[in-house]
Protein backbone atom coordinates (compact mmCIF):
# COMPACT_ATOMS: atom_id res chain seq x y z
CA UNK A 1 0.00 0.00 0.00
CA UNK A 2 0.98 3.52 -0.93
CA UNK A 3 0.16 7.10 -1.39
CA UNK A 4 0.94 8.09 -5.14
CA UNK A 5 1.33 11.79 -6.12
CA UNK A 6 1.38 13.16 -9.03
CA UNK A 7 3.66 16.55 -9.17
CA UNK A 8 3.13 18.37 -12.17
CA UNK A 9 6.05 20.34 -14.40
CA UNK A 10 6.43 23.11 -16.83
CA UNK A 11 9.49 23.39 -18.78
CA UNK A 12 10.79 21.14 -16.99
CA UNK A 13 10.82 22.59 -13.44
CA UNK A 14 8.59 21.85 -10.61
CA UNK A 15 6.02 24.50 -9.88
CA UNK A 16 4.83 25.23 -5.74
CA UNK A 17 1.80 23.32 -6.16
CA UNK A 18 3.96 20.27 -6.92
CA UNK A 19 5.36 21.16 -3.88
CA UNK A 20 1.92 20.99 -1.82
CA UNK A 21 0.81 17.79 -3.59
CA UNK A 22 3.44 16.07 -2.04
CA UNK A 23 3.75 17.27 1.42
CA UNK A 24 -0.10 16.68 1.18
CA UNK A 25 0.71 13.14 0.21
CA UNK A 26 3.03 12.58 2.94
CA UNK A 27 0.71 13.51 5.41
CA UNK A 28 -2.06 11.52 4.06
CA UNK A 29 0.62 8.65 4.27
CA UNK A 30 1.26 9.42 7.59
CA UNK A 31 -2.39 8.58 8.82
CA UNK A 32 -2.64 5.49 6.30
CA UNK A 33 0.82 4.50 7.77
CA UNK A 34 2.38 4.03 4.71
CA UNK A 35 4.81 5.59 2.75
CA UNK A 36 4.53 8.48 -0.32
CA UNK A 37 5.65 8.09 -3.65
CA UNK A 38 6.06 10.52 -6.35
CA UNK A 39 5.43 10.34 -10.16
CA UNK A 40 6.37 12.80 -12.43
CA UNK A 41 5.76 13.14 -16.77
CA UNK A 42 7.90 14.73 -18.95
CA UNK A 43 11.53 16.67 -18.49
CA UNK A 44 11.75 17.29 -14.93
CA UNK A 45 15.84 18.18 -13.62
CA UNK A 46 15.08 18.31 -9.76
CA UNK A 47 12.35 15.56 -9.41
CA UNK A 48 15.13 14.12 -6.17
CA UNK A 49 14.00 17.76 -4.61
CA UNK A 50 10.38 16.31 -3.97
CA UNK A 51 11.98 14.20 -1.24
CA UNK A 52 12.06 16.86 0.16
CA UNK A 53 8.73 17.00 1.00
CA UNK A 54 8.31 13.69 1.53
CA UNK A 55 8.10 11.26 -1.13
CA UNK A 56 10.42 8.42 -0.27
CA UNK A 57 11.55 7.76 -3.68
CA UNK A 58 10.41 9.44 -7.34
CA UNK A 59 9.22 7.47 -10.06
CA UNK A 60 10.62 9.27 -13.49
CA UNK A 61 9.07 8.45 -16.98
CA UNK A 62 10.68 10.66 -19.19
CA UNK A 63 9.09 10.30 -22.37
CA UNK A 64 9.01 13.48 -24.31
CA UNK A 65 6.02 12.42 -25.89
CA UNK A 66 4.25 13.64 -22.62
CA UNK A 67 6.25 17.28 -22.07
CA UNK A 68 2.87 18.38 -23.63
CA UNK A 69 -0.56 17.69 -21.52
CA UNK A 70 -2.60 14.71 -22.86
CA UNK A 71 -4.83 13.78 -20.31
CA UNK A 72 -5.36 10.26 -21.87
CA UNK A 73 -1.78 9.99 -21.82
CA UNK A 74 -1.14 10.93 -18.79
CA UNK A 75 -4.20 8.88 -17.06
CA UNK A 76 -3.27 6.04 -18.58
CA UNK A 77 0.63 6.18 -16.97
CA UNK A 78 -0.51 7.63 -13.71
CA UNK A 79 -2.73 4.73 -13.62
CA UNK A 80 -0.06 2.08 -14.41
CA UNK A 81 2.25 3.62 -11.91
CA UNK A 82 -0.64 3.19 -9.09
CA UNK A 83 -1.81 -0.36 -10.15
CA UNK A 84 2.38 -1.44 -10.38
CA UNK A 85 3.11 0.30 -6.87
CA UNK A 86 -0.09 -0.87 -5.24
CA UNK A 87 -1.48 2.79 -4.54
CA UNK A 88 -4.47 2.90 -2.78
CA UNK A 89 -4.65 6.91 -2.55
CA UNK A 90 -3.73 8.89 -5.59
CA UNK A 91 -2.99 12.85 -4.87
CA UNK A 92 -3.58 15.22 -7.65
CA UNK A 93 -3.61 19.26 -7.27
CA UNK A 94 -7.28 20.86 -8.51
CA UNK A 95 -5.13 22.49 -11.77
CA UNK A 96 -6.17 22.55 -15.05
CA UNK A 97 -4.32 19.38 -15.38
CA UNK A 98 -5.70 17.45 -12.64
CA UNK A 99 -9.10 18.22 -13.12
CA UNK A 100 -8.75 17.04 -16.61
CA UNK A 101 -7.46 13.24 -15.96
CA UNK A 102 -9.30 12.95 -12.22
CA UNK A 103 -12.36 11.48 -13.75
CA UNK A 104 -10.65 9.23 -16.08
CA UNK A 105 -8.10 7.85 -13.45
CA UNK A 106 -11.05 7.13 -11.64
CA UNK A 107 -12.57 4.98 -14.06
CA UNK A 108 -9.97 3.58 -14.75
CA UNK A 109 -8.80 2.42 -11.46
CA UNK A 110 -12.24 1.94 -10.51
CA UNK A 111 -11.84 4.44 -7.41
CA UNK A 112 -13.69 6.87 -5.50
CA UNK A 113 -13.12 10.17 -5.86
CA UNK A 114 -12.65 13.49 -4.17
CA UNK A 115 -11.75 16.87 -6.30
CA UNK A 116 -11.07 20.28 -4.79
CA UNK A 117 -10.80 18.95 -1.30
CA UNK A 118 -8.61 21.21 0.90
CA UNK A 119 -8.06 19.10 4.44
CA UNK A 120 -5.90 16.27 5.30
CA UNK A 121 -7.72 12.71 5.09
CA UNK A 122 -9.22 11.68 8.42
CA UNK A 123 -9.08 7.46 8.73
CA UNK A 124 -10.37 6.55 12.16
CA UNK A 125 -12.43 3.44 10.58
CA UNK A 126 -13.76 5.51 7.29
CA UNK A 127 -11.59 7.06 4.81
CA UNK A 128 -13.12 10.78 5.01
CA UNK A 129 -12.34 13.91 3.17
CA UNK A 130 -13.23 17.58 3.31
CA UNK A 131 -14.37 19.65 0.60
CA UNK A 132 -16.03 23.20 0.38
CA UNK A 133 -19.41 23.00 -1.79
CA UNK A 134 -22.32 25.49 -2.54
CA UNK A 135 -19.75 28.21 -3.55
CA UNK A 136 -17.37 27.60 -0.68
CA UNK A 137 -20.63 28.41 1.93
CA UNK A 138 -20.72 24.82 3.13
CA UNK A 139 -18.16 22.24 4.02
CA UNK A 140 -18.50 18.74 3.08
CA UNK A 141 -17.52 15.51 4.76
CA UNK A 142 -16.93 12.76 1.83
CA UNK A 143 -16.22 9.35 2.71
CA UNK A 144 -14.58 7.20 -0.07
CA UNK A 145 -15.39 3.05 0.33
CA UNK A 146 -13.90 2.10 -2.79
CA UNK A 147 -9.96 0.09 -2.41
CA UNK A 148 -8.44 2.81 -4.45
CA UNK A 149 -9.52 6.23 -3.54
CA UNK A 150 -8.45 9.41 -6.13
CA UNK A 151 -8.16 12.82 -4.44
CA UNK A 152 -6.99 16.81 -6.30
CA UNK A 153 -6.29 19.31 -3.92
CA UNK A 154 -7.00 22.75 -4.22
CA UNK A 155 -4.39 24.90 -4.84
CA UNK A 156 -3.04 27.18 -1.78
CA UNK A 157 -4.60 25.41 0.99
CA UNK A 158 -1.03 23.54 2.16
CA UNK A 159 1.84 25.43 2.24
CA UNK A 160 4.85 23.08 0.79
CA UNK A 161 6.82 21.70 4.16
CA UNK A 162 10.37 20.35 3.86
CA UNK A 163 10.63 17.32 5.98
CA UNK A 164 12.88 15.30 4.24
CA UNK A 165 16.03 15.08 1.99
CA UNK A 166 16.16 14.42 -1.86
CA UNK A 167 15.35 11.19 -2.79
CA UNK A 168 15.65 8.21 -5.30
CA UNK A 169 14.82 9.26 -8.70
CA UNK A 170 13.67 5.53 -10.19
CA UNK A 171 13.00 5.45 -14.21
CA UNK A 172 9.39 4.14 -14.69
CA UNK A 173 8.84 1.96 -17.53
CA UNK A 174 5.64 2.64 -18.83
CA UNK A 175 3.60 2.15 -22.02
CA UNK A 176 2.43 5.56 -22.87
CA UNK A 177 -0.38 5.59 -25.46
CA UNK A 178 -0.15 7.00 -28.87
CA UNK A 179 -1.71 10.92 -28.96
CA UNK A 180 -4.94 11.46 -30.26
CA UNK A 181 -4.65 15.20 -30.34
CA UNK A 182 -1.47 16.66 -32.14
CA UNK A 183 -0.89 20.30 -30.00
CA UNK A 184 0.45 22.68 -32.62
CA UNK A 185 1.50 26.07 -30.17
CA UNK A 186 1.24 26.37 -27.03
CA UNK A 187 0.61 30.05 -25.95
CA UNK A 188 1.24 31.21 -22.09
CA UNK A 189 1.50 33.71 -19.96
CA UNK A 190 5.25 34.98 -19.11
CA UNK A 191 6.69 36.94 -16.33
CA UNK A 192 4.20 36.82 -13.56
CA UNK A 193 2.76 34.51 -10.66
CA UNK A 194 -0.06 32.07 -11.95
CA UNK A 195 -2.76 33.24 -9.87
CA UNK A 196 -4.01 29.98 -8.32
CA UNK A 197 -0.28 29.56 -7.21
CA UNK A 198 0.00 33.53 -5.70
CA UNK A 199 -0.20 34.10 -2.03
CA UNK A 200 -0.95 37.65 -2.44
CA UNK A 201 -3.27 38.97 -5.22
CA UNK A 202 -4.07 42.17 -6.03
CA UNK A 203 -7.41 42.82 -7.36
CA UNK A 204 -9.52 45.76 -9.17
CA UNK A 205 -13.02 45.98 -10.46
CA UNK A 206 -14.83 49.12 -12.91
CA UNK A 207 -14.05 51.43 -10.15
CA UNK A 208 -11.07 51.67 -11.83
CA UNK A 209 -12.81 53.90 -14.11
CA UNK A 210 -10.91 52.90 -17.23
CA UNK A 211 -7.40 50.64 -18.25
CA UNK A 212 -5.54 54.26 -18.40
CA UNK A 213 -5.59 53.83 -14.25
CA UNK A 214 -4.31 50.35 -13.71
CA UNK A 215 -1.01 52.20 -13.16
CA UNK A 216 -1.55 52.21 -9.22
CA UNK A 217 -2.54 48.79 -9.41
CA UNK A 218 0.23 47.00 -10.88
CA UNK A 219 2.40 49.41 -8.49
CA UNK A 220 1.10 48.30 -5.84
CA UNK A 221 1.41 44.59 -6.99
CA UNK A 222 4.93 45.33 -7.28
CA UNK A 223 5.71 46.58 -4.29
CA UNK A 224 4.35 43.58 -2.18
CA UNK A 225 4.82 40.98 -5.01
CA UNK A 226 1.36 40.19 -5.55
CA UNK A 227 -0.07 38.91 -8.67
CA UNK A 228 -2.34 41.28 -10.71
CA UNK A 229 -6.99 40.05 -10.84
CA UNK A 230 -9.77 41.74 -12.00
CA UNK A 231 -12.94 41.15 -11.86
CA UNK A 232 -15.38 40.00 -15.07
CA UNK A 233 -16.75 43.24 -16.41
CA UNK A 234 -13.23 44.51 -16.68
CA UNK A 235 -12.05 41.40 -18.75
CA UNK A 236 -15.04 41.49 -20.87
CA UNK A 237 -14.10 45.21 -21.57
CA UNK A 238 -10.94 44.68 -22.44
CA UNK A 239 -9.34 46.65 -19.38
CA UNK A 240 -7.63 44.00 -18.55
CA UNK A 241 -6.21 40.17 -19.92
CA UNK A 242 -8.91 37.21 -19.79
CA UNK A 243 -6.34 35.05 -17.86
CA UNK A 244 -6.50 37.47 -15.07
CA UNK A 245 -10.42 37.63 -14.57
CA UNK A 246 -11.15 35.66 -11.02
CA UNK A 247 -14.43 34.34 -9.47
CA UNK A 248 -16.82 31.69 -10.86
CA UNK A 249 -16.93 32.26 -14.13
CA UNK A 250 -12.92 32.83 -13.96
CA UNK A 251 -9.91 31.82 -11.72
CA UNK A 252 -11.27 30.32 -8.15
CA UNK A 253 -8.34 31.22 -5.95
CA UNK A 254 -6.80 30.55 -2.30
CA UNK A 255 -4.46 33.35 -1.62
CA UNK A 256 -3.16 34.32 1.91
CA UNK A 257 -4.08 38.44 1.11
CA UNK A 258 -6.88 39.64 -1.43
CA UNK A 259 -6.96 42.73 -2.04
CA UNK A 260 -10.49 43.47 -3.69
CA UNK A 261 -9.88 47.16 -4.92
CA UNK A 262 -13.62 49.41 -6.71
CA UNK A 263 -15.02 45.64 -6.73
CA UNK A 264 -18.69 45.38 -5.69
CA UNK A 265 -18.83 41.87 -4.41
CA UNK A 266 -21.18 39.77 -6.80
CA UNK A 267 -22.02 36.50 -5.63
CA UNK A 268 -20.24 35.63 -9.18
CA UNK A 269 -16.85 37.36 -7.88
CA UNK A 270 -17.27 35.92 -3.93
CA UNK A 271 -17.50 32.56 -4.88
CA UNK A 272 -14.18 32.50 -6.78
CA UNK A 273 -12.00 34.17 -3.66
CA UNK A 274 -13.91 33.41 -0.73
CA UNK A 275 -11.62 31.24 0.23
CA UNK A 276 -8.99 33.59 0.41
CA UNK A 277 -7.10 33.74 4.18
CA UNK A 278 -7.59 37.48 4.37
CA UNK A 279 -9.93 39.94 1.98
CA UNK A 280 -8.98 43.50 2.37
CA UNK A 281 -11.78 45.57 0.53
CA UNK A 282 -11.44 48.87 -0.65
CA UNK A 283 -14.66 50.65 -2.17
CA UNK A 284 -16.53 53.91 -1.66
CA UNK A 285 -20.30 52.78 -1.19
CA UNK A 286 -20.43 51.61 2.20
CA UNK A 287 -23.92 49.23 0.62
CA UNK A 288 -20.99 47.33 -1.45
CA UNK A 289 -21.91 43.42 -0.53
CA UNK A 290 -18.17 42.95 -0.67
CA UNK A 291 -17.44 44.29 2.95
CA UNK A 292 -20.03 41.51 4.21
CA UNK A 293 -16.93 39.08 3.32
CA UNK A 294 -14.31 41.60 4.17
CA UNK A 295 -11.63 40.76 7.24
CA UNK A 296 -10.77 44.62 6.71
CA UNK A 297 -12.65 47.24 5.05
CA UNK A 298 -11.56 50.84 3.69
CA UNK A 299 -14.75 52.88 2.57
CA UNK A 300 -12.83 55.33 0.72
CA UNK A 301 -11.98 55.94 -2.82
CA UNK A 302 -9.55 54.00 -4.30
CA UNK A 303 -8.19 56.93 -5.67
CA UNK A 304 -7.21 57.92 -2.46
CA UNK A 305 -6.70 55.38 -0.18
CA UNK A 306 -4.41 53.16 -3.27
CA UNK A 307 -1.55 56.27 -3.16
CA UNK A 308 -1.28 55.85 0.42
CA UNK A 309 -1.04 52.24 0.54
CA UNK A 310 1.84 52.65 -2.06
CA UNK A 311 3.22 55.54 -0.55
CA UNK A 312 3.28 53.31 3.09
CA UNK A 313 4.82 50.60 1.55
CA UNK A 314 7.63 52.11 0.11
CA UNK A 315 8.78 53.97 3.19
CA UNK A 316 8.64 50.43 4.99
CA UNK A 317 10.30 49.08 2.25
CA UNK A 318 13.08 51.78 2.59
CA UNK A 319 13.48 51.30 6.32
CA UNK A 320 13.84 47.33 6.33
Amino acid sequence: MSVLVFAESQGGQFKKSAFEAVTYGYKTAQVLGTECIAICLGEAGNAADLGNYGASKVLSVADSALNTVDSQAYTSVIAQAAEKNGASVVVLMHSATGKGIVGGLSARLNAGSAPGVNQIPTNDGAFRVKKNVFSGKAIAEVELTSDVKVISVMGNSFQPEVVGSPATVETFAADVPAARITVKSVDKVQGSVPLPEAEIVVSAGRGMKGPENWGIIEELAELIGAATACSRPVADTDWRPHHEHVGQTGVAIRPNLYFAIGISGAIQHLAGVNSSKVIVVINKDPEAPFFKAADYGVCADLFDVVPRLIEAFKKRKANS
